[in-house]
């Protein structure tokens, strides 16, 4: 795209020395590192205490966002996609239980951080970037499901047999009660009998 550019304003520039036009003053262009930091500031910035305060409070209204549980604390660090392979909920439940509180306040997570951080070889600067960028509380977003095959076969209504295929009409649609109760047929022959109506009353 940027060599087409270039090609496009040379061809125009040889184009107006052509014509003895003089060419326009060229437009000056801001660096991409310039629109990239215009970009950052633009988007608030939440420090990693405005974090701690939100998720002290997650699930828990009479909270005032100074101390956090180990069930707020293991949410922060999922949605952060802390916890992985290397870090587990059983990492976090043991450095946690070490405070012997069942909430602790921001000093001490941090101390319980750097404890995580030095015991899973971790850096500390990393997790708390990831704590501070991983956005406000909430529930992670999931894709609707597409139904299985299995799903598709169950309720294609043109493959039932038997009595549940009298429920249905030609295009799929419910024939409602009709379909699912057998109607009483007070005529006297049996309902497998072919030649009904048939008997000649002369003999």
């Amino acid at each position: 795209m940027l060599v087409s550019v270039v090609a496009h304003r040379s061809i125009m520039s040889e184009a107006a020395a052509a014509n003895g036009s003089p060419s326009p003053a060229p437009t000056p262009e801001v660096p991409a590192t310039e629109l990239a930091q215009l970009a950052l500031e633009d988007e608030p910035k939440v420090s990693f205490s405005d974090q701690f305060k939100a998720f002290s409070k997650f699930g828990d209204s009479k909270s005032d966002g100074k101390l956090i549980t180990l069930s707020q604390s293991d949410k922060w660090m999922k949605q952060a996609k802390v916890i992985d392979k290397k870090i587990t909920t059983t990492d976090t439940g043991i450095h946690f239980k070490k405070f012997k509180a069942m909430k602790i306040s921001l000093s001490d997570y941090n101390k319980f951080l750097d404890d995580l951080a030095k015991t899973k070889k971790v850096e500390l600067s990393e997790i708390k970037q990831k704590l501070a960028g991983c956005g406000a509380p909430g529930v992670v977003s999931v894709s609707a499901g597409k139904a299985a095959a299995a799903v598709d076969r169950l309720t294609d209504t043109s493959k039932y047999t038997g009595s549940h295929k009298e429920r249905f009409d030609a295009s799929g649609k419910g024939k409602g009660i009709a379909g699912r109760r057998n109607v009483v047929d007070g005529s006297g022959y049996v309902s497998g009998y072919q030649h009904k109506d048939t008997y000649d009353n002369a003999h």
